[in-house]
This record gives C-alpha cells, sequence and structure tokens, in this order.
C-alpha cells in the first residue's frame, strides 16, 4: 500500500508550504496584461497597462508575454521589460510566451531559441517573489530537483484559487518537424506533465474553486483547425496538454480557467469573452489589458472587462 500513497502524499507535502498564507476573502480581482502586438509600440503598451492597473485594487497582475514578436531578442528588451515590471505598485508575475524565446533567430537567421530561454529564467525567474511592490510569493518549478530548468513554471494561490504559469507557445508548442528527436519540446513536454499534475492533485485533495492556468497557446483547441497548422506537420503540440486537462476536469468539481496570447487560435463572438465548455473556460488576453474579477456569487466564478474599452467607451 505505502508504494502508491507515498507519491501522492510526498506531492501534496511539497506544495503544502506554499498556501498556508492564503486566507483571505474569497472575493478579489486580478489583472493580466497583454503582450505588445507591434515593436512601435512594445514599451510603451506595457507602460501605461502597469499604470492603469496599479490605479485599480488588485490582487496580482500577469503580463502575459514580455515583448512583441518583431522586437530584438536582445538582453537590452528583456531587460527594459524587467525595469518597468520592477517599479508596478501590485505584485506582477510574468508568463512567457513564443515571441519571448521560441521564435528567437540570430542575424543569419538561426534560431537562438535555447539560449534566450536560459537568459529570460535568469532575468525574469530567479526570484521566489514576484515583481512590483505587492510581493507575491512563487512556487517554481525548478525547485524540484529532476526539473531544475523550468522556473518560468510557477504557482501561487488566493484564497480558493490556484493561479499557475505553464510554458505552453503558441507556435505548435514550439513542436518542429525536424529529424532526430525533439528534445526540447519532449523534455518540456514531461516537466509540463508533471507541473499540471502537482497543480491538479493539490486542488482537488484542498477542494479548491478554482484552477486558473496562463500560457501562450490555448492548448484546448486543436491547431489543426488553426491558420498556423500546416498539413506537414507530424504532430500536435498541444494534444497531451488538452487530452491531460480534459481528464483532469472530469473529477474536478471546480472550474477551469485557461488564460492565454494565441492570436492563431479561433477568436470568440462571445460577449462574456469567455468560452466555457463544461467546467473548462478559455480567454484570450485582449490589449493592453484585462480585469478579472473572481465572486462566488457568480455563475461561472469568473467576469472579465477590458477597462481601457470601458473607459472609452464612457467617454463617447
Amino acid at each position: 500500500m505505502m508504494k502508491f500513497v507515498a507519491p501522492w502524499m510526498m506531492a501534496f507535502v511539497m506544495l503544502q508550504p506554499f498556501f498556508a498564507h492564503s486566507t483571505q476573502s474569497t472575493r478579489f480581482s486580478f489583472g493580466v496584461i497583454a503582450k505588445p502586438l507591434k515593436a512601435t509600440a512594445g514599451e510603451s503598451m506595457v507602460r501605461d497597462a502597469i499604470e492603469e492597473s496599479d490605479a485599480d485594487k488588485l490582487a496580482f497582475v500577469v503580463a502575459n508575454g514580455i515583448k512583441a514578436g518583431d522586437e530584438n531578442c536582445s538582453d537590452e528588451v528583456y531587460n527594459n521589460r524587467r525595469n518597468l515590471f520592477d517599479k508596478a505598485k501590485n505584485g506582477l508575475i510574468v508568463s512567457i510566451t513564443a515571441s519571448d524565446w521560441a521564435q528567437c533567430v540570430s542575424a543569419e537567421n538561426r534560431s537562438i531559441s535555447a539560449e534566450r530561454l536560459s537568459r529570460l529564467r535568469d532575468v525574469f525567474f530567479a526570484s521566489e517573489f514576484s515583481f512590483g511592490d505587492s510581493k507575491i510569493q512563487l512556487m517554481h518549478q525548478s525547485t524540484m530537483p529532476k526539473f531544475g530548468l523550468y522556473a518560468e513554471n510557477m504557482h501561487w494561490r488566493v484564497g480558493d484559487v490556484m493561479f499557475a504559469t505553464v510554458n505552453l507557445p503558441s507556435n505548435n508548442n514550439n513542436y518542429l518537424n525536424a529529424a532526430g528527436r525533439n528534445s526540447e519540446f519532449e523534455d518540456r513536454q514531461i516537466a509540463n506533465t508533471d507541473w499540471l499534475k502537482r497543480i491538479f492533485l493539490k486542488a482537488k485533495i484542498s477542494k479548491l474553486d478554482a484552477v486558473v492556468i496562463f500560457c501562450d497557446g490555448n492548448p484546448m483547441v486543436n491547431v489543426e483547425q488553426s491558420s498556423f497548422f500546416s498539413s506537414a506537420s507530424k504532430r500536435e503540440g498541444f494534444a497531451d496538454i488538452r487530452k491531460q486537462i480534459t481528464a483532469f476536469s472530469g473529477n474536478f468539481q471546480g472550474k477551469i480557467l485557461i488564460v492565454h496570447s494565441d492570436l492563431n487560435a479561433r477568436r470568440l463572438s462571445n460577449a462574456s469573452g469567455i468560452d466555457w465548455k463544461g467546467n473548462v473556460g478559455t480567454l484570450h488576453t485582449d490589449a493592453p489589458w484585462i480585469k478579472i474579477s473572481v465572486d462566488p456569487a457568480q455563475p461561472h466564478l469568473f467576469t472579465m472587462k477590458n477597462p481601457s474599452i470601458s473607459t472609452q467607451a464612457a467617454h463617447r
């Protein structure tokens, strides 16, 4: 019997210390800053979104992407964004996207994704606390020896909701059609699967109201049905993660909300912005930032609004 119990209890114990402080009211709001779409507005959009979200009383803010796809993948750009994040008043947490590392190339048009991902980990994920004045304590997957590289995968908790970042780049999860072993994809897939397993286990044992996942690609959309996917592709990069999330949702009484930045996935006409299928919802992060409120009195627990659009409408 102990052979089966011990791994489950070990996972629970590893997660437990980081939730002891989570006793605040279950009604709260958080913000999500969209990744810039163009380099010309990259820095200004991020700065304005931070200033606007700082003016609101939020539990925390997630920057769902660091830079635009056409911005340079240089240390200068990374350090510039880090400085902006450091100046935030709200606790600010970074979730990386494909344009931050997976799509980076050298002057010779050769991929430098592995080196840039390593640099991102040094610049943005070296601390156990968030950026900003209000420090949020974070649990990094890299604290586990087996997954020491994956500092970008983090989780934290507010009230009865678990929040987590997962590195799922929108370019088909960075699955490459190259010959030989697709090592980056395969190794990260193992890490992500283990990370989600631990998060889902904690949520179920603690009977939490919800799990919120921040990522780049939308894993619940079959990439084969998107404009990005090529018929020559050998594998749909999100299939295993989608299967894992779907399996957990069937055994979880709460909600699962996936907040993504995927421009390749089909956009929704849903007025609420959140596309619910059973207890799994997906939400695209619209520019410049969105505010999500958590209220147990609401049927779907979460409500979303784009403060910038609301402000523009009020002045018409």
